[in-house]
């Protein structure tokens, strides 16, 4: 683990799926919301495609644009498009579909010491968020703890491009030496943040084995861990 005086550090930023909330429920119950939703709105659709056929249709159709690996948004809207399209279903309302999983995405559940933490190491740094995801964190109640927060379907780069950490520093006016980022993906979160020359902690809270070629400034398992650590050091 690297050493550093706690003084360097002016800016602590966050990933948001599995390091604030766990995502895989959340997922799957946003995504039987959805279905349910198509089922009564446009029933040809779901006589045709399962829930997995539709998790298959968005494989399919992922590589076939480059913002798709950054947008997922538009690759979820794009693959019900398409599905539409497949049985002769009527795409005018997925937009409104859309709205209809974004808001279950949104209805997480935040780690208990995410409030507290967060709280309290806003009292001695700059806090933000970089996310491949695009969860509401209004909706959710912790965007006021942020003084910048980063959507990859908003910003037009996906982690671990080192321009979406530069441009979160620069949001915060901080130099990248100066931030720590804290992430629960070795290579995403991780070894994404250090290629940007940001300090990385990695969020462990699942007990999940670490790939031996990346060495992360710190490892932790909740946000009190951060602020014991900065402390430390």
């Amino acid at each position: 683990m690297q050493r550093m005086h706690s003084t360097t550090i002016k800016a602590v930023l966050f990933d948001l799926d599995d390091t604030l909330w766990p995502l895989d429920a959340v997922i799957k119950r946003a995504e039987r919301v959805l279905y349910d939703w198509l089922t009564v709105h446009t029933p040809r659709l779901t006589r045709q495609f399962t829930l997995e056929g539709l998790r298959s249709l968005r494989a399919e159709i992922l590589p076939t644009d480059p913002r798709y690996r950054y947008d997922l948004w538009s690759l979820r809207h794009a693959t019900l498009l398409r599905a539409c399209a497949e049985c002769d279903e009527n795409g005018d309302r997925m937009l409104e579909a859309m709205a209809i999983f974004s808001e279950a995405r949104s209805a997480v559940t935040p780690f208990d010491d995410v409030a507290p933490g967060l709280q309290t190491l806003g009292q001695r740094y700059l806090l933000g968020s970089i996310s491949n995801g695009f969860a509401d964190l209004h909706a959710i109640g912790l965007a006021h703890h942020f003084q910048t927060s980063l959507a990859a379907h908003q910003f037009g780069a996906a982690k671990p491009d080192a321009s979406i950490f530069l441009a979160a520093c620069d949001a915060l006016q901080v130099l990248p030496q100066e931030a720590l980022y804290v992430g629960d993906d070795p290579h995403l979160d991780v070894e994404g943040a250090q290629n940007a020359g940001l300090h990385a902690g990695w969020m462990n809270r699942f007990d999940r084995p670490f790939p031996q070629a990346i060495t992360p400034s710190a490892q932790f398992t909740n946000l009190h861990d951060i602020d014991r650590w900065l402390q430390s050091n």
